[in-house]
């Protein structure tokens, strides 16, 4: 019989001790599959602009998980009925919520492989793991697919004011250091309630959903769509799309077994197999920053000016926009580019590129966050907030950006 103890009590700089309480969440935690969280970034490369953003996704699984279980304490206070059983499926849900990112997060979420989502590799990483452990989390998977009969429980997993959202606002404000994104996570969770099968919140927290509405703007447009951010993310799509286009030209490159391997092969959301997951579970951000120092000194000039760019964090210019760069525009700067560097014009558009970002703190036309009245009317928190900015906030803002190199910028100053 194992000897170890497996209640234990972790330390986090935003909550104080976080306390695992069940065997089985350990030894989820302790599983292959959950440890490589700790190699993937939260914040994708946020860091090129805010150095203290090296937190990751194991931080915020496990801080998902305290607040999870806060959650349930005081629904319970409020006469809530939440079984042990229960307990235990909505802990496991959201500490393997995010188990299916790949490496740097969203940054290449579609760039590994294609067509398919983080959240659907976490189900897949999720059924595999039911195997493992011998059908104990069967009812955590029907919570996290939205199959279980009580629908507030995948709103506390999923929804627009859930235990992922209230983590990582509060945990990527702290490490980024950006202060307007930080939020009382604690006045929210003691503000829970459930009326009619739905997760509301108590018309006296009112002021602490405005507050979380408004942070999950200000963080957005200043740490996650940052727009150097975003410029170091696009590299990095536009990096891994030339290692796919020469590796399937007969060019081997210096990569990792696993990240070979989706070099290699095209592989989408029908082609997932348990030897496919397999490989992808081996797949981390340490795999794409190997290959990128190495491919910084590759002969074909694209990839090593691209990985040259992350590995020195000698970004491209990006100019945001609200309105979207003239064709005209763009096919200029690509010329300019070529000429400039003494590439083709088809080259040039890994220099060269644009895009939109979107911006919607709240979407009014989703499932709402419910404010319950002191009559136990329901009513939509823009509705019920004297704040008129808050329907402004459920307006979506699109943004377009322009990513073209320094040296064009440079020369059009000089």
């Amino acid at each position: 019989m194992s000897q170890i103890n497996k209640l234990k009590i972790l330390n986090d700089p935003i909550y104080g001790f976080i306390s695992i309480t069940n065997p089985l969440i350990y030894d989820l935690i302790q599983h292959p599959y959950f440890q490589r969280l700790r190699r993937i970034s939260q914040m994708g490369l946020s860091y090129l602009v805010y150095p203290g953003a090296h937190h990751t996704r194991f931080h915020h699984a496990l801080g998902c998980m305290h607040i999870m279980q806060r959650t349930i304490e005081v629904l319970r206070s409020k006469g809530v009925l939440i079984s042990k059983d229960e307990e235990n499926a909505l802990c496991i849900a959201i500490l393997l919520h995010d188990i299916g990112h790949g490496p740097f997060s969203h940054a290449m979420e579609h760039s590994i492989v294609e067509n398919i989502s983080h959240e659907d590799i976490s189900l897949l990483f999720m059924d595999s793991l039911n195997e493992t452990f011998e059908g104990t989390l069967t009812l955590a998977i029907q919570i996290f697919r939205g199959q279980y009969h009580r629908r507030f429980m995948l709103q506390l997993i999923s929804s627009q004011l859930d235990m992922d959202r209230m983590d990582y606002l509060k945990r990527d404000s702290f490490y980024s250091g950006v202060a307007e994104g930080n939020i009382n996570s604690e006045r929210l969770i003691q503000m829970f309630n459930v009326a009619g099968d739905q997760l509301v919140i108590e018309e006296k927290g009112i002021y602490s959903v405005e507050k979380f509405i408004v942070a999950r703007r200000l963080m957005y447009w200043q740490a996650y769509l940052h727009k150097t951010s975003v410029a170091a993310e696009m590299i990095l799509t536009k990096i891994l799309k030339r290692a796919k286009e020469l590796t399937h030209g007969g060019i081997t490159l210096t990569a990792s077994a696993p990240l070979q391997f989706f070099l290699e092969n095209k592989i989408s959301k029908e082609d997932f197999n348990a030897a496919i997951l397999q490989q992808f579970s081996y797949l981390d951000d340490f795999d794409i920053i190997s290959a990128i120092k190495a491919w910084q000194f590759n002969d074909d000039f694209v990839l090593s000016e691209l990985s040259k760019m992350i590995i020195n964090r000698d970004l491209p210019k990006i100019k945001l926009q609200n309105d979207k760069a003239g064709r005209e525009e763009v096919t200029a700067l690509r010329e300019k580019t070529a000429k400039r560097l003494g590439i083709s014009e088809r080259e040039a558009r890994y220099f060269v590129f644009e895009g939109k970002i979107k911006n919607q703190a709240y979407n009014k036309e989703g499932e709402p966050i419910h404010i319950l009245r002191k009559d136990r009317t329901l009513m939509d928190v823009v509705e019920a907030s004297d704040q008129l900015n808050l329907k402004a906030l459920s307006k979506p803002v699109t943004k377009y950006y322009l990513c073209y190199p320094k040296v064009l910028f440079e020369e059009a100053a000089v």
